[in-house]
């Protein structure tokens, strides 16, 4: 697009800026444009004014995809600071509203402050309120799912849409919506609870999920989603991959984390294309000793 083509904008409107200090493994080329609004009205003026050949690509904060090294085409979008980060508290309805960019961290954090219960398990899950929605991201044996009231966002053409959690028609790590739907805020149903008591299960999470995961490393967190077993029951991804022998395969850069072998990290150098790769590789493993085939959790987006 030329210079004229590019709607007007409040927020940063960003050309051909690199997306690897963007995402959680520090990988990817660049987008063509990065848009970051300065709030909802931005965001839904600008999809308006954008032309509809134009790709758009919502990129959150980064946890759960790998940015191919080719870049991204189009438009990214990513959602920051406060107008989309805000957590609201009814107190009579038991019920927390967060917009699309808020951490699910900071959600699970702000109902313990508030004594609410049932959403202990955001605190486990490394992303936003925005990728929880498109993924219904869950952990520790609750999911998205089983909180959500609502959610409204712009469709690509600027609408605003809103969704009861029952139009999400959620199964496992995906939503049935069939438009892109780019979020800005989500209501939650908690229940009464105390402070002490929601914190408490907040830590013992914490606690599981930095003795077993490598959050500390660049990773992208899951890998590959648990699959469906001949009987019909769910195989854990982890054991799958570790009994293939891929605990601690490298591929340039990449490597399967010694810690859980269900995530993949960067150990410093690794391009997007040795990330990808390497799971590639180890799906491959699991076909051949299992005959399995692994699907995966992380989104791959972007030019090769």
């Amino acid at each position: 697009m030329s210079e004229l083509d590019w709607p007007s904008v409040r927020g940063k409107l960003l050309k051909q800026e690199s997306l690897a200090p963007f995402t959680w493994f520090r990988v990817g080329g660049p987008a063509d444009a990065l848009f970051i609004p300065a709030d909802a009205d931005d965001l839904g003026a600008f999809l308006e004014s954008l032309p509809l050949h134009i790709p758009v690509t919502m990129l959150g904060v980064g946890s759960n995809v790998i940015v191919r090294d080719g870049g991204i085409e189009g438009v990214v979008i990513r959602l920051a600071g406060r107008a989309f980060a805000d957590i609201r508290i009814d107190a009579e309805s038991n019920t927390l509203s967060a917009g699309a960019g808020a951490l699910d961290a900071m959600v699970a954090k702000a109902a313990a402050k508030a004594g609410l219960g049932g959403l202990e398990f955001f605190a486990g899950i490394p992303g936003t309120i925005g990728g929880a929605l498109t993924m219904n991201a869950g952990c520790y044996g609750s999911e998205t799912k089983d909180v959500l009231i609502s959610a409204w966002g712009f469709d690509r053409s600027g609408r605003k849409r809103t969704f009861s959690a029952a139009e999400f028609g959620f199964t496992y790590r995906r939503n049935a919506i069939a438009e892109p739907i780019h979020w800005v805020e989500a209501v939650f149903a908690a229940r009464p609870s105390t402070p002490e008591a929601v914190s408490a299960r907040m830590a013992e999470i914490t606690s599981q999920r930095e003795s077993s995961q490598p959050i500390r490393d660049k990773t992208g967190g899951s890998t590959f989603k648990n699959p469906l077993g001949a009987d019909g029951h769910k195989l854990s991804a982890w054991k799958l991959v570790d009994e293939a022998g891929m605990r601690g395969a490298r591929r340039g850069g990449a490597q399967v984390s010694e810690k859980h072998a269900n995530f993949l990290i960067n150990t410093g150098e690794a391009s997007a294309a040795d990330i990808e790769g390497l799971g590639e590789d180890v799906r491959a493993a699991v076909q051949a000793k299992h005959g399995v085939a692994l699907d995966w959790e992380i989104k791959r987006i972007g030019r090769p």
